[in-house]
């Protein structure tokens, strides 16, 4: 979450900053105004993407490939380092779609949390509701 955009001094140059606020960790982070579509920032979702969002985690029929858990995982990391909140959700529902047939490797396991976390937290946001409702509602879907 951006908090703030701030004039720093690196070196002879004067830029603008970024300042960020990362909602798991806390951690401040500053991005150059001037790169930030380099580094794939982006806004939140509007609110009226959500339903957006649910409709992909509901989405039953999809085929998920026989390949070997490190290459579906290689692949599924890839889509969650795009940023895209849909690419997120479709990690998520694919893993728990895998999850009802066999059990995930603990890479998967902890890729299906962060992808969670990450979707929680940016639904939660842009639908300016609490993060147990959102939860609550990821986890109905899949019950």
């Amino acid at each position: 979450m951006i908090e703030s955009i701030e004039q720093r001094k690196v070196g002879d140059i004067e830029q603008k900053f970024y300042v960020m606020k990362i909602l798991d960790s806390n951690m401040v982070v500053m991005i150059p105004t001037s790169t930030s579509n380099t580094v794939g920032l982006r806004g939140i979702i509007p609110a009226k993407e959500v339903k957006k969002v649910y409709d992909i985690l509901r989405q039953k029929d999809v085929a998920l490939g026989a390949q070997p858990w490190n290459q579906r995982y290689r692949d599924y990391m890839e889509k969650i380092k795009t940023g895209s909140v849909y690419e997120i959700a479709a990690v998520l529902r694919d893993l728990y779609l895998l999850k009802e047939d066999k059990s995930l490797s603990f890479g998967e396991r902890k890729m299906m949390d962060t992808a969670k976390n990450l979707l929680v937290k940016e639904l939660a946001i842009a639908d300016h509701i609490h993060e147990d409702q959102v939860t609550e509602n990821v986890e109905e879907i899949f019950s």
